[in-house]
């Protein structure tokens, strides 16, 4: 099993495509259920969690679907700051130990975690 949590900020626009993103999922075969949108945003910022226990088999369809929504491009084009979907997620893996995932620059990005998320690990 791997543990899976995490969270993503983004825009009115991008909160939208990430649920047709989700809900696109069969929530009878996937682990979909996962995600969590708050039912108030109430910043600027929108936010949106995942925190689940899924098979090390379906690790992979997750990975995609972080893959999908870090590639929802910007709302404006602005120049000087990447207003693209971004977030932060551990990933514990009962054999392989924990892994750091950071959707950033319209993409995915894992690695070993360089902070001390280890009391997580668990």
């Amino acid at each position: 099993m791997v543990a899976v949590r995490g969270w993503l900020q983004c825009d009115d626009g991008q909160l939208a495509q990430i649920k047709e993103i989700v809900e696109a999922d069969d929530p009878r075969r996937t682990y979909s259920g996962g995600w969590a949108f708050p039912a108030r945003q109430y910043n600027a910022v929108n936010w949106v969690f995942y925190g689940g226990d899924i098979r090390a088999v379906s690790l992979a369809w997750f990975e995609e679907r972080l893959r999908q929504i870090a590639r929802i491009p910007a709302s404006d084009q602005d120049d000087e700051y990447d207003d693209r979907p971004r977030g932060l997620f551990l990933v514990s893996h009962d054999v392989d130990g924990m892994s750091e995932w950071r959707v950033c620059n319209g993409g995915l990005v894992i690695r070993i975690p360089d902070g001390d998320y280890h009391y997580l690990d668990a």
